[in-house]
């Protein structure tokens, strides 16, 4: 009976060792190979144990690293590979703190680093002798009514060593063009001065190169490549949001860069008065210069882009079938380009040519699945009218009852009314947590389910009113 006992769990164990990798290969395909390697590959320990997934970490950086920015992929996978949901826990594990293990995340980071770090190096050298190694050109921005004031500041900044547009500061919504105008001034600059050191990157990035030469003990090499260049391009700068060192590190960067007179350019989803979590050093120091917003592109644009991205496909489209796509698909240039790809691939395998008919045919999918029936800017605006905030309240780290309030309707009726997920409503809403907007979502819901009374306290003072009375209120205006 022991004997058979004995082989019983020894079959459990090969079987859960069995999931542990399959759940970690998924999760690889997920994040993608490099990220596992850095992350997940020899730093964490995977337990399964009843409706748990244990994640054993060494210390709490790594912790609280993998708990925001690849839990939702862990929930994924494990749910893959099991068949089932398991709520995930994170817990410090002695022995992944040992010094072996530490010289084996010091030998993998400096593997990571060689990888990571040839894209910038090999940028700055190619940019010295070949011209142009980026990808998207200031020559091909299609300009009109909604970027005219971003497009001119980039020609400024490219044709000016000392630009008074310094930092140069791009915001606006997803596929707007704020990356196309960064790697345009990158560009350009290496044309009109190819002595010129730049560095293009994702704030994202820049975190993971700090990160790296943190554990590989070369912060001075990482400094000096970062803080003696002549035009440092950083994308989505609203990813250092809630992260307080980096922010720290990134504020001597870029005071080291602007006592030089060199240039900082950046991109951002929200104005940075409106990014959460951002300490007031770094705000102040963003709206010195040049802060510039891109809107949705009109329909005069949207036309532009549309002719130029059939253009350089070689595909003849007529105006009708321009005007029809233009019409349809109006929040950003990504939905634009995917629509005509759509299009031009399905007449090039049917043979046949694009006409109107056509297009809302084979893009009538297309078209409900992209278009939003309302923006989250439409939301944040009605809420924060409704309650007697600002926007720029609702995306910061208050947690007063209004704002608190205010906030939980935001988020929930963007679940609602948007095709937005969790993650993405808490980035877009001050860098918020994927969990603080599922909690926002649940006492909402719970508010509304049993109309319970809320209170705030309004620009004429206290305010008492049911939930589904509050509800259908912001509803109506959003819909309005």
């Amino acid at each position: 009976m022991k004997y058979w006992r004995r082989e019983r769990l020894k079959q459990m164990a090969i079987v859960v060792t069995d999931d542990i990798a399959a759940i970690n290969e998924v999760l690889a395909d997920k994040i993608g190979v490099q990220k596992h390697r850095v992350w997940f590959k020899n730093s964490t320990r995977f337990t399964i144990a009843d409706d748990y997934l244990k994640i054993g970490v060494p210390n709490h950086f790594i912790g609280s690293w993998i708990e925001n920015h690849f839990l939702g992929e862990i929930g994924e996978s494990v749910r893959q590979v099991t068949g089932c949901e398991k709520k995930v826990s994170i817990n410090i594990d002695p022995e992944l703190t040992g010094r072996q293990k530490r010289n084996q995340l010091d030998g993998q980071a400096k593997h990571v680093e060689r990888a990571q770090n040839v894209n910038t190096r090999s940028r700055i050298k190619v940019n010295r002798r070949m011209g142009a190694p980026l990808k998207l050109m200031l020559d091909t921005f299609v300009v009109g009514k909604s970027n005219e004031l971003a497009f001119n500041a980039a020609k400024t900044v490219i044709g000016e060593e000392n630009s008074i547009y310094n930092p140069l500061f791009i915001h606006g919504g997803y596929g707007v063009g704020k990356t196309h105008l960064l790697q345009g001034i990158c560009n350009g600059v290496s044309q009109l001065r190819p002595s010129a050191r730049w560095i293009y990157v994702s704030a994202e990035d820049f975190v993971n190169q700090f990160v790296l030469a943190l554990k590989t003990q070369k912060l001075d090499a990482f400094r000096k490549r970062f803080r003696q260049c002549d035009v440092l391009a950083i994308d989505d700068i609203h990813f250092l949001a809630s992260k307080p060192s980096m922010q720290e590190e990134f504020l001597h960067t870029f005071n080291s860069i602007d006592l030089a007179g060199k240039q900082v350019v950046l991109a951002s989803d929200a104005h940075p008065k409106m990014i959460g979590k951002l300490c007031e050093s770094l705000v102040n120091r963003f709206v010195s210069g040049m802060v510039v917003k891109i809107e949705s592109p009109d329909f005069e644009t949207r036309c532009k882009i549309c002719t130029q991205k059939a253009a350089t496909m070689k595909k003849v489209i007529g105006p009708a079938v321009i005007e029809y796509i233009a019409e349809e698909m109006h929040t950003n240039v990504r939905e634009l380009e995917g629509a005509l790809l759509k299009l031009i691939a399905y007449s090039s395998i049917s043979k046949s040519k694009i006409t109107v008919a056509m297009a809302k045919e084979v893009l009538a999918e297309h078209i409900s699945r992209t278009d939003p029936i309302v923006h989250l800017s439409d939301i944040e605006s009605c809420v924060a009218r409704f309650f007697g905030i600002t926007t720029a309240d609702i995306h910061s780290s208050k947690k007063d009852r209004t704002v608190s309030m205010a906030r939980s309707f935001s988020m929930h009726l963007a679940r609602k009314y948007t095709k937005m997920s969790y993650p993405e409503i808490g980035r877009l809403m001050g860098g918020k947590n994927h969990a603080t907007v599922i909690l926002a979502n649940r006492k909402i819901e719970d508010l509304v389910s049993r109309n319970g009374e809320i209170r705030w306290v309004g620009p004429g003072g206290n305010r008492i009113e049911k939930a589904k009375t509050v509800f259908g209120k912001l509803r109506a205006s959003i819909s309005s």
